[in-house]
């Protein structure tokens, strides 16, 4: 009698599926259906999917102007005389800057300097705005001020006097896609003569490693306006970088190749056709950390040959720099010494 009584409670069983997309283990209410559903793409497929779609994705160019920046590093700068900087930080955000240049050659002189950076985190190490300028002697000024207004335009104003005259003021807007960076430059605009430079640069990512751009200068003024057009194209390796230009007015080509963490070399080529010039140009800088010490040499086709030697005192906030420069054409040398504190 029992199990009569479970056989009539127990339920009839489920009709199957017409679809066949029930899984095992899964009760299905009578006069009920399932509908299809999609397949689940297990952890590992869309890991890898995902990893794909990264690969695939363009890497941004960087600044039309940066293209030749890192060859550029390599080479010294040229000093002359006996230079002296101090650098005070008043705050995190607060710092100034006291310059005394020595020189046999040129005029002697001071500058003041002094540079504000915002709150406003845009990356580890980038804080915006930043306002940087300095002020020598005679009352000349030179200031910029650089800001991240989104997370892809970045604007810069800056305007140079000498004495009590406005000499050169300019302002640009930089646009970083996800692939590519455009950049506007206005340069000394008077609407009243009509006069002004305008400068666009564009540079995208073709793969990985090859970036294509180009460069158009255009000027006005009464009587006289004129346009330049260039165009780059940079190819960036695991530790070399090769960057070529080429418009109406020259070729530029450098090639930079990092040996390891302690050598770095550069070659520059460059022709102008307005100068009917061309030179050849190598240089190299050599890291000795545990030394604290840092040498960058160079020497080109005119048989000009420069060295500079910096060495930091630590613990203590100072750094020394030797520069010597040698034209051998011209038999003429200069040296420089400079101290910096701070």
């Amino acid at each position: 009698i029992m199990g009569s009584v479970l056989a009539a409670s127990s339920p009839s069983p489920a009709p199957p599926a017409s679809s066949g997309a029930t899984g095992p283990g899964l009760m299905v209410p009578p006069g009920f259906g399932m509908p299809p559903v999609s397949p689940v793409i297990p952890p590992t497929e869309a890991a890898s999917a995902q990893q794909q779609e990264t690969e695939n994705t363009l890497p941004n160019p960087g600044a039309f102007d940066e293209c030749h920046r890192k060859c550029k590093e390599v080479f010294p700068m040229q000093m002359e005389g006996v230079r002296l900087v101090v650098n005070k930080g008043l705050s995190n955000h607060f710092q100034v800057n006291h310059t005394v240049l020595l020189s046999s050659l040129g005029d002697s002189s001071y500058r003041f300097g002094a540079t504000y950076v915002g709150l406003k985190q845009t990356g580890p190490a980038e804080f915006f705005p930043v306002m940087v300028g300095d002020m020598d002697n005679s009352g000349s000024l030179n200031a910029q001020i650089i800001h991240q207004i989104t997370n892809k335009i970045r604007s810069k104003v800056a305007f140079q006097t000498q004495q009590q005259k406005f000499v050169n003021w300019q302002g640009d807007a930089e646009f970083r896609g996800d692939d590519f960076t455009a950049t506007v430059t206005v340069g000394n605009p008077d609407v009243i003569v009509g006069s002004g430079i305008v400068v666009t640069h564009y540079l995208q990512s073709i793969t990985p490693a090859l970036a294509l751009g180009g460069e158009l200068v255009y000027h006005h003024r009464p009587g006289e306006e004129g346009a330049v057009m260039s165009f780059v194209g940079k190819y960036t390796g695991t530790n070399y970088i090769a960057t070529l230009t080429v418009g109406s007015a020259g070729a530029h080509a450098s090639y930079y190749h990092k040996a390891n963490d302690q050598l770095q070399v550069g070659v520059e080529f460059e022709a102008s056709t307005r100068m009917q010039d061309t030179s050849v140009s190598f240089g190299y800088q050599l890291d000795v950390p545990k030394a604290n010490l840092q040498f960058k040499g160079s020497v080109d086709s005119n048989w000009i040959v420069g060295a500079t030697l910096e060495k930091k005192l630590l613990p203590l906030p100072f750094s020394l720099v030797l520069c010597s420069f040698l034209n051998h054409r011209k038999n003429k040398f200069q040296c420089g010494f400079g101290v910096t504190i701070g």
